[in-house]
């Protein structure tokens, strides 16, 4: 049966040929002896060159409006003459994304990182409150390109350490609800009395609820949290 198998393979030599050709088309040698080099790895000369270019740029523009933009003012000062909004850093957001900059937080930190990786912790731009990072980083204000609600997230444990040093002792509900006020901070800069008429307080009892809570030191904890963690 073998025999008959491979009688038309025997009979035509250029069909045998034919097959080997295809076979050795297919077939992969492995060198086991000698390790690849890389030869490059990163970005393109362009990309770097583009990433160049906008961050010089950036620079530039925070020089050229450190004067007309609120945003601007509060973080090009040290110490800041006064808090920083939500409304303010929009504001900025805003204007970056015109023409001809049509800049966005994670274009920036895009461009930082293809810059120095070493110098740019974690994936931020995601986050409008991420452009404070970005001018701050870009003033040299700050080392390293941190995102915003990282830094956040050090300040309070920083804070809650510090009031555990000073006495201060929470219940595992007013941590819960300093957590809130946290992430909330995080997103926003600051924390007032009227964000509690909304989420995600208003789902844990809203205002009346935190008034209940934290007693007479819920108000004074507000602006204290502020000035802590949005520094």
């Amino acid at each position: 049966m073998i025999e008959q198998a491979v009688r038309p393979l025997a009979a035509n030599p250029k069909l045998r040929d034919l097959i080997l050709a295809v076979r050795r088309s297919y077939e992969q040698v492995i060198d086991e002896a000698n390790k690849d080099m890389v030869l490059f790895a990163g970005p393109s000369a362009a990309a770097t060159e583009r990433a160049h270019q906008i961050t010089a740029k950036f620079r530039e523009y925070i020089e050229q409006h450190k004067d007309a933009i609120t945003a601007l003012q509060i973080l090009y000062s040290r110490p800041h003459r006064q808090q920083l909004t939500f409304k303010d850093i929009k504001a900025l957001a805003n204007a970056i994304e015109r023409p001809p900059q049509q800049w966005t937080p994670e274009v920036l930190w895009r461009a930082y990182e293809q810059l120095d990786r070493s110098k740019v912790r974690g994936s931020g731009g995601k986050m409008l409150t991420d452009i404070v990072s970005l001018v701050r980083f870009a003033l040299e204000h700050d080392a390293q390109l941190v995102p915003y609600k990282d830094q956040v997230e050090t300040r309070y444990e920083n804070w809650l350490a510090q009031q555990k040093q000073g006495g201060r002792v929470f219940t595992a509900e007013q941590i819960r609800w300093l957590g809130l006020m946290k992430e909330h901070i995080s997103a926003s800069l600051t924390i007032t009395v009227d964000d509690f008429d909304y989420e995600p307080f208003l789902q844990h009892g809203g205002l009346g609820k935190a008034y209940a809570v934290f007693g007479q030191q819920f108000t004074p904890l507000l602006s204290e949290l502020s000035e802590a963690l949005a520094a």
